[in-house]
């Protein structure tokens, strides 16, 4: 039940909000709030009611009212038509926000369907019988977690709902706590999708950069994405240095020592599962059609970008090709081919029947509609923002009055994604209120525009990472069958750490780029500190065996 307090402070911050709407009208001149500080009071009102509500929908929705209202300068009927983006040449609104971006919402419906597919099909089945029989230590069976979810980089969903259907009767058998399972696929999800350009999260980051420079931008941000890149490090040097610390050392070493997964607490516990000895599904099930999806998207985006036009000066250039395609076209393409040779390939080896393929579609659908929504009230807020001026406004404050500070921005950008991140479980929802003001402070071609922008999607990816509402941080539990708040206190430390270490990297990138040195050197400082902090650990003696 949702507390009275949360309540209270709700209805505050609406009161609130509702008062500065009130001053903002009367002391308007009837000129608008275009490039004022108005322009900024939106994305404002959307972060704190999130923050408050812990509800990322309707506080990126009232976020969406209030900038329909002031972009229509308090006219009610064009509020309305600027909300739900019935005028067409105003560019804003919800109908335009998915019409303008229909082919990502295709890629993330088809990616749904596929992943449903695949899991009844028995490929996902298949691949841990395989596993089981391959797999002869504790090390092995935590690494091949790790890479299963290293391969499943297209989306989170998919990675949490197969990588621990298919590895928990491997870790199982080599006494790997259920926690530690749930941290290994969470681990893989979103830090793994984040820096892979090839996603759908690398599609949704791309959509909220202008003049199709998204991929491109996405694929320069990944060095920098410390805090995705420190998570992998982390997470294999642990593996292989066997250091736990934390809570989760003394889970560990009850599932070494007694065979205890669950340390007492077992949310499961009588929970007959599905059989899976399914003998039509195959590990080439579950392969093939990934390695078909990859395939075709990469193939969609090149040609997106020109690469097989003899015409196009991306003729013949990978890299100019991809700098140049249209991400979202490209997946759409791809995931499409793919979904079509699934389709074919399941009927042909009658792992299927046509009427249960199809019944795959609308479940793959409704696994897709809280990305879906979040995605089109992220848009609209972004396109409504954008139409009052922010990016002008916050470019001449900047310049006024921030330049002298501004190698610690990327600091502090990563800090604000992950609190707001962690307060609303949504990194889709945190990327669509910071890029776009992230964006306004410093111009694409500016280094430390870059940097900014992987401070946004790290800071993102670690308060998803940390918090308990996220949904991928409840997937991973639900996978691994651990109790949730077991999950929750055992990966903090881990996450804090991992943040710690990415935080005092993002100064430093900023300091480097502030003296004129390249900011990747903070890359490899980064990575120092965390083997360091890993070998005094371990030199504590805080291992499991």
């Amino acid at each position: 039940m949702e507390k009275k307090s949360t309540k209270i402070a709700y209805g505050i911050a609406l009161i609130v909000v509702v008062i500065a709407l009130v001053i903002a009208k009367l002391t308007n001149d009837g000129s608008g709030f275009q490039a004022t500080g108005w322009a900024l009071f939106p994305p404002v009102v959307a972060i704190a009611l999130a923050l408050i509500s812990k509800e990322v929908y309707s506080s990126l929705f009232l976020g969406c009212l209030a900038a329909a209202l002031l972009l229509a300068n308090f006219s009610p009927w064009q509020m309305v038509v600027n909300l739900i983006g019935a005028d067409s040449s105003s560019g804003v609104g919800l109908i335009n926000s998915v019409t303008d971006n229909v082919a990502i919402l295709i890629f993330l419906v088809i990616l749904g369907i596929m992943v449903d597919l695949m899991n009844k099909a028995g490929g996902s089945a298949a691949f841990g019988r395989w596993a089981a029989q391959n797999i002869k230590s504790r090390v092995g069976a935590q690494l091949a977690s790790i890479v299963l979810g290293v391969l499943i980089f297209i989306d989170d969903y998919f990675n949490c709902l197969t990588v621990g259907s298919v590895m928990r009767p491997i870790t199982d058998k080599h006494n790997v706590s259920r926690v530690k399972l749930a941290y290994l696929i969470d681990a893989t999800a979103a830090p793994v999708c984040i820096i892979a350009p090839i996603s759908s999260w690398a599609a949704a980051v791309s959509s909220y950069v202008p003049d199709g420079q998204g991929l491109s931008i996405f694929i320069k941000a990944i060095p920098f994405n410390f805090y995705a890149l420190f998570t992998i490090v982390m997470m294999i040097a642990m593996v292989v240095m066997k250091v736990e610390f934390g809570p989760m050392l003394r889970y560990e070493r009850n599932a070494v020592q007694t065979g205890d997964l669950f340390s007492g607490s077992n949310p499961y516990a009588g929970l007959i599962e599905e059989d899976s000895e399914d003998s039509r599904g195959t590990v080439i099930d579950l392969v093939l059609p990934i390695l078909v999806l990859v395939g075709a998207c990469v193939i969609g985006m090149l040609y997106s970008g020109s690469f097989f036009d003899p015409a196009s000066a991306s003729h013949m250039n990978i890299a100019s090709a991809f700098s140049s395609s249209d991400a979202s076209v490209g997946l759409m393409l791809g995931s499409s081919f793919g979904l079509l040779f699934t389709l074919v390939f399941y009927g042909l080896r009658r792992a299927m029947s046509f009427k249960q393929m199809m019944e795959c579609i609308p479940e793959g659908f409704k696994a897709m509609v809280p990305a879906i929504m979040i995605l089109t009230f992220a848009w609209s807020l972004k396109a409504m923002t954008d139409s009052l001026g922010s990016t002008e406004f916050v470019e001449a404050f900047v310049k006024t009055y921030a330049e002298n500070f501004a190698f610690f921005l990327p600091a502090i950008v990563f800090l604000i994604g992950c609190f707001l991140a962690f307060a609303t479980g949504t990194s889709w929802g945190t990327f669509g209120i910071l890029i776009p003001i992230t964006m306004a402070i410093f111009p694409l071609e500016d280094p430390l525009g870059i940097i900014c922008i992987s401070a946004c999607m790290a800071g993102a990816v670690c308060g998803d990472h940390c918090s308990p509402i996220s949904d991928t941080t409840i997937m991973a539990s639900a996978g691994a069958q651990c109790d949730h708040v077991n999950h929750v206190a055992t990966q903090l430390p881990y996450a804090i750490s991992c943040a710690v270490i990415s935080f005092l990297s993002y100064v430093a990138a900023g300091l480097l780029v502030h003296f004129g040195a390249p900011g990747i050197l903070a890359l490899p400082i980064g990575i120092v500190m965390m083997l360091v902090f890993l070998t005094f650990l371990k030199a504590k003696g805080d291992k499991v065996n």
